[in-house]
């Protein structure tokens, strides 16, 4: 069971077919490993609430909290009060203070070499291939 998480995205990357143009990476502060889901950036908080409920609750249970930067998405009402309903705490990082949430800062910069590395590869297509990425990460 993952118990203490943090939470960024991956932006700016080049849109794919599905529409996918940014990263949902989530690490888990214990053991490192990570999930990384492809997401669309305007993809709305209710249909990111049951992405989250499906690939990381299920998977790894309900952690007792979350580190996250100040996107609008984490300091949204919605977001919080899903958390408060499944008894997750919320711990914002800050500008100032990167060592709160530097390991999403390390698997990210680790996750864009890896796409990088690959891209030509995958030719825009890197949605795809996010599920083996993250299986090398965690490997």
């Amino acid at each position: 069971k993952w118990e203490d998480i943090t939470m960024d995205f991956v932006v700016g990357l080049p849109h794919t077919r599905r529409q996918h143009d940014a990263i949902w990476v989530i690490v888990d502060r214990l053991t490192k490993s990570a999930h990384f889901l492809s997401i669309r950036i305007s993809q709305s908080l209710e249909s990111l609430a049951e992405l989250y409920i499906g690939e990381i609750v299920r998977l790894q249970g309900v952690p007792k909290s979350i580190i996250s930067d100040r996107d609008l998405r984490f300091t949204s009402r919605f977001w919080w009060q899903l958390q408060r309903a499944l008894g997750t705490k919320l711990k914002m990082s800050t500008t100032f203070h990167p060592q709160t949430d530097g390991q999403s800062e390390r698997t990210i910069q680790t996750l864009e070499d890896m796409l990088h590395a690959c891209v030509l590869e995958w030719k825009g297509e890197w949605d795809k291939h996010v599920k083996l990425a993250k299986f090398a990460y965690n490997n």
